[in-house]
């Protein structure tokens, strides 16, 4: 049986908890193994982290040990697939290169912060996007800093929210993307600012799709 692993914890504000239950549920209902655990020393055994199909992190900001940045690094070079959402994979561990590197982005701003309405926009023709269609949603806009080797899948529009960023005129944001870390598949959504925002919808069906496509 496929074995996945969800690890959560950091700030309380996006609801970590709710989020890994969420994941948790989806992956079981798939007929995955489900390991959840609120520490990062699920990190520290190279030899377990080997074993499993799938890694989803649930964490905001706080602090990742430099070695198991590298254990949870080589476990998906290795083919362990790594999926996540939100600030709980792209803002968490924010001093650690490593971390960044493999997944892909980092957070740098949310205009507006939390209840903007804007437009997801389907880009791709692939299987993770496909039939889902274009969709709004009202919640954080992500700018991100983003890895230029990502394949985009979804996009949202900037500006929305006037601010110091504005004067560059529009730019197209990746709000769904995938990339490839050695033999391993990195998923990446940056819906799921609070979990009802990707609990029901084309949101969720996203999140679903990228999860088990990240799977090994």
């Amino acid at each position: 049986m496929a074995r996945a692993l969800i690890t959560w914890g950091g700030w309380d504000g996006h609801q970590p908890d709710v989020v890994a239950a969420l994941i948790a549920g989806w992956l079981r209902e798939a007929g995955m193994e489900v390991q959840v655990t609120d520490s990062l020393t699920c990190f520290d055994d190279p030899a377990a982290l080997a074993e499993l199909s799938l890694i989803v992190p649930v964490w905001t900001m706080s602090e990742i040990g430099k070695e198991q940045a590298e254990h949870a690094a080589a476990a998906v070079a290795a083919g362990v697939g790594l999926a996540g959402c939100h600030g709980g994979m792209c803002d968490a561990f924010r001093t650690s290169v490593t971390w960044q590197f493999m997944t892909g982005a980092q957070w740098v701003a949310h205009p507006g912060d939390d209840g903007v309405r804007y437009a997801v926009r389907m880009v791709s023709d692939d299987a993770l996007v496909k039939d889902i269609g274009d969709f709004e949603v009202e919640t954080e806009q992500y700018y991100l800093h983003v890895d230029p080797a990502v394949k985009v899948h979804a996009v949202c529009d900037f500006p929305v929210v006037e601010g110091p960023h504005s004067p560059n005129g529009p730019v197209a944001m990746p709000v769904v993307y995938t990339k490839l870390w050695g033999q391993g598949r990195v998923y990446y959504n940056a819906l799921g600012h609070q979990a009802n925002v990707i609990d029901h919808g084309p949101a969720a069906e996203l999140m679903k799709r990228g999860l088990l496509w990240a799977a090994r």
